[in-house]
Order: structure tokens, then sequence, then C-alpha cells
């Protein structure tokens, strides 16, 4: 199931995607809407954000292959956390906005994971009750201040750096999917959720035991080989088998 969320005529809703059509589920803006249950085809409507989270929690060095291109000698002992900022997140089709103080800024495309449940010291075997479903994600990173500053929140935290969706699929093998970055329609990064060096079982259990996740969370798991700069006047898609393709472009 495709859960998304939509503007219309000023007032933002949730609702199912079935074919080229969205059932309409919720009003955001009130508790009752008469429109509940109907239909809204797709192209009268613009996309949000699939979800609003609370914070998102990302995973450096994920991806073996990643981790070579990135010149690091060897695999993390554990895994590599960081928060991006909720400020960052978009939607599809906004604007990735490039920043005056960074003159090299990168795509990375992930698989993100929506939290369901409140979620504190959970095991691997139990990860799956928690989860809400799947989204994709571009982990959009300013390069060079990354690497000036040693530690990752600025260059990864700038508003509009974490764009999400288009929607969150609900029933997908997190396990085995490809995940694609094509720039102005050339594949930069091109590999499988069944390559990453953590799992998203063992990633919400490792999570879980060191801070609380909430409903509406996210975790980005990690971005393959391939990275690279992106544009001003660029189109970045993220692709993930099962889910659709999230596409901005660069301001």
């Amino acid at each position: 199931m495709k859960i998304c969320r939509f503007e219309y005529k000023g007032q933002a809703f949730k609702g199912i995607v079935e074919d080229n059509e969205i059932r309409i589920t919720q009003n955001e803006n009130s508790e009752y809407c008469t429109a509940i249950g109907k239909m809204m085809p797709i192209e009268k409507v613009r996309l949000l954000a699939p979800v609003k989270p609370g914070k998102v929690i990302a995973v450096g060095l994920n991806y073996l292959a990643h981790i070579d291109e990135m010149g690091h000698e060897n695999r993390p002992d554990d895994p590599v956390l960081f928060i991006k900022s909720s400020s960052s997140v978009i939607g599809p089709d906004d604007e990735i906005i490039y920043p005056k103080e960074s003159s090299r800024v990168d795509h990375e495309a992930e698989l993100g994971v929506v939290i369901g449940r409140q979620c504190d010291n959970v095991s691997a075997d139990d990860a799956k009750k928690y989860i809400y479903g799947y989204t994709c994600l571009n982990d959009v990173t300013a390069r060079d201040l990354q690497r000036k500053d040693g530690q990752w929140t600025r260059g990864k935290g700038f508003r509009t750096f974490c764009p999400i969706g288009p929607y969150v699929e609900t029933e997908i093998d997190p396990s085995n999917v490809r995940v694609q970055a094509i720039l102005n329609g050339e594949v930069k990064q091109d590999s499988n959720t069944s390559l990453l060096i953590t799992s998203v079982y063992e990633l919400i259990s490792y999570i879980s035991g060191i801070m609380t996740l909430m409903p509406g969370d996210i975790i980005a798991t990690g971005t393959p080989n391939g990275v690279g700069p992106m544009n001003i006047g660029d189109t970045i898609e993220v692709t993930i088998e099962g889910i659709g393709t999230l596409k901005n472009t660069i301001k």
C-alpha cells in the first residue's frame, strides 16, 4: 500500500494511492472532512513529503563500496549515526537549495525507514513490528563542509537537504530492493539493500537502544557507491524498487 500526503486548494490531506488516483483518508487541517473516502486524480494535487518526521537518524558508511570510494581503510565497528534536521525535509518536486557556503553538494540515494510506533530497546527480531513503511530519501550533502568540519551536522543539515517521497510503501522487503540515483537522466548510483553492512532490522535495534524512536521518525539507511556532485539547474531522481521515484531540482 502506498500512502501519501498532498495539498489541494491550500489544505493538506493524507491518502492511499490507487493507480493514478488517491483515496482521501484524512484532512490534516480538520478532524471532519466530507471528502474522506473520495478519489482524487494525482495530477490535480501537489504531493508533499509523505511524513513529517520529528527527527531523521541517518547512517553513514553502510555499504562497503561506498566506504572504499570515500577513502576509508576500514569498515566501522558499529553503525555511524548522525542527525539530519527536521527543517531539511522536503517533498517530491520541491527544490534543493544550493547553499552559498558550499562549492560541492552531492546526492546520496537511500532507503528511508519510517517508524510507526514508539520504539525503545527493540530486538532485531521484533523490529519489523515497529515499521510504518519505507520511502525514497536523498541524503544531500555539502561534501566540502563535511570534510572541513570533521563532523557532519552542518554539511548534511541545511534546509532542503533531505528530500523524501513520493510515497510511504508498506509492503516491500527492505533486505532486497534496488536503489538508484539518476542525475539529469544518467544513472550515477545503482545498488541493492542486500549489500547493507547493517540491515534495516539491525539498525532499528541498535538505534532504539540509544534513543527513543517515535512515530514518523525516519532512519536513512546509508548510501551506496556512486555519490557525486550536483549543480544548479540539475535534476536528481532517487528511484527505489517497489516505492517509486523521488524527483527534485537544484536551485
